[in-house]
């Protein structure tokens, strides 16, 4: 006779039935498949440089459209299986970000451009969001966030090496066609210093972490090889991002766990050694030939460059289409350069001024000014190597936005949800 419970019906017979009634069965964890989150996420994020290497361009597919296609599940996922805590703090820079968002679409109405806004707004009105709440959520999650950095520091020396390789042999490599437009190789040579630069930053903030000699002198010599990568591709962003995030993240890493002295020390080592190496450069200036970066550096200044002419007009424009800017998308047209999304004004700042007026300007401050709080006030409540890790993986993308990159860069909402993301607490259910 069957046990029977003491409400009359049929009591647990226990696991063994009920498996034997199931038969053989995959049991999934549901939460180490919501934090391959942080994988996607990661992908999506230096998809632009991982196009740099032959192995992953020669795909019979594309990386972006993979990643993009599999973060909206995995981050749907994460979400329910996760609690979460919100600090308050967050709300002005979110209500930022939604006013910024729907005042851009509001301005594409009296814009003067048609294939730059066709272009420019799925991509801050679509993509922006998407890449925000997976940086809120990735960023939260250590189990995510602990994935995302493992692929940041696979990215870097995957892109330094293709890099070298496409000197050494004379081709580049952008999405698998070989010597594709010059304008599109430049932008990728920029994202894969970016890339490069964030893993430096990790594998600095590693190095102080390691408990053993062998450890520390492995990271170093790691963060020496992204060093010495970042001078090929051309980039001075990236190479001014890695010198940051070189001597900030693993010094925000000692100092926020309470070791001043080793964090004023850290700086200290990275500034004698930036000297030094400044100062075999001025030695021997034929050592600078064949680095891209450093010959960027010694053979123009800034004003070689199209940036001040840039930043002049967007200031001029943001002025003359006070107080509502020239729309979204038409500063370009404004300033005569046509339908040209390549000429942007090359900093955020301006050009939410330009193309937003007043409302798109203090939108923009409101969402990125108040992102910066969050961090600040959060510091002591942090896991020290948590925020070392989001410094390292922020500071080029910020440092990007404000002389590269426009508002419809997915990077920029990403790492604007890595820094909010200091102010979110994640549990697994």
């Amino acid at each position: 006779m069957p046990p029977v419970s003491k409400g009359g019906g049929r009591a647990d017979t226990g696991p063994g039935t009920s498996a034997w009634l199931a038969g053989p069965a995959l049991r999934l964890d549901t939460g180490l498949i919501a934090s391959l989150a942080g994988v996607a996420a990661a992908v999506l994020q230096f998809a632009g440089a991982l196009k740099s290497s032959p192995l992953l361009a020669g795909l019979p597919f594309d990386i972006t459209v993979l990643a993009l296609l599999a973060l909206p599940p995995l981050l749907v996922l994460l979400l329910l299986t996760r609690r979460w805590w919100v600090h308050p703090l967050l709300a002005p820079a979110l209500a930022g970000a939604g006013l910024l968002w729907l005042w851009s679409v509001l301005a594409g109405s009296w814009s003067a451009s048609h294939d730059i806004l066709a272009a420019k707004l799925p991509d801050i009105v679509l993509m922006g969001p998407l890449m925000l709440l997976a940086g809120m959520a990735v960023g939260a999650d250590a189990g995510a966030r602990r994935l995302m950095v493992g692929v940041a520091l696979t990215a870097g020396p995957l892109v330094a090496a293709s890099v070298a390789w496409g000197l050494a042999s004379g081709s580049v490599v952008l999405g698998g066609a070989v010597g594709a437009n010059p304008e599109l190789v430049r932008v990728q040579y920029q994202l894969a210093g970016l890339a490069i630069a964030c893993a430096a930053g990790l594998a600095g903030v590693r190095a102080v972490e390691a408990r053993s000699w062998a450890g520390r002198l492995f990271w170093l010599g790691f963060a020496g090889a992204m060093a010495v990568g970042v001078l090929l591709p051309g980039g001075r962003t990236a190479l001014l991002s890695l010198g940051a995030c070189l001597a900030l993240a693993p010094a925000l890493r000692l100092w926020s766990a309470g070791r001043a002295r080793a964090a004023l020390g850290w700086l200290g080592l990275m500034v004698a050694g930036s000297m030094l190496a400044l100062g075999v450069l001025l030695l021997n200036p034929e050592r600078a030939e064949g680095l891209r970066t450093l010959e960027r550096f010694t053979q123009g200044d800034v004003e070689s460059s199209a940036r001040p002419t840039l930043w002049r007009a967007a200031m001029e424009w943001g002025s003359a289409g006070w107080p509502f800017g020239v729309g979204t998308g038409g500063f370009t047209i404004a300033a005569g350069y046509g339908e040209r999304r390549g000429l942007y004004p090359h900093n955020h700042l301006l050009e939410a001024w330009a193309e937003g007026g007043v409302p798109g300007l203090l939108f923009w401050l409101l969402c990125f000014g108040g992102a910066a709080l969050v961090p600040l006030f959060r510091l002591r409540r942090m896991q020290p190597g948590r925020l070392a890790r989001m410094a390292a993986l922020v500071l080029p993308v910020a440092l990007a936005a404000m002389v590269s990159t426009d508002l419809g860069n997915r990077m920029v909402w990403f790492a604007l949800g890595l820094v909010l993301s200091t102010g979110i607490v994640a549990r697994r259910v």
